[in-house]
């Protein structure tokens, strides 16, 4: 039952980072800034996911705190991305 365990976790690390690979590669050549952004909210939410992936790995809660907060700061500066893109301004 274990070994089933350490598959899975070790499927999902390497299934979360090649989402990371990809949300780089969009980021990169994304043709527009929606895009960009777009991937930039998957990547935070990815790292968000590699922390959780670790913490259940190493049996550490630092990493589900680290994960909180990657959540936060990528929640806000999503929001603050977004709000760039409609005004081209994030303080009034």
């Amino acid at each position: 039952m274990i070994a089933i365990l350490e598959l899975s976790i070790i499927y999902a690390f390497v299934c979360v980072l090649l989402a990371m690979l990809f949300c780089t590669v969009r980021l990169v050549i994304g043709p527009s800034a929606h895009d960009r952004a777009l991937a930039l909210d998957t990547l935070w939410m990815c790292a968000m996911l590699l922390a959780l992936v670790l913490g259940i790995r190493f049996r550490s809660e630092v990493y589900f705190e680290v994960a909180m907060l990657v959540a936060l700061l990528g929640f806000v500066s999503t929001i603050a991305i977004a709000k760039f893109l409609m005004r081209g301004e994030v303080i009034e």
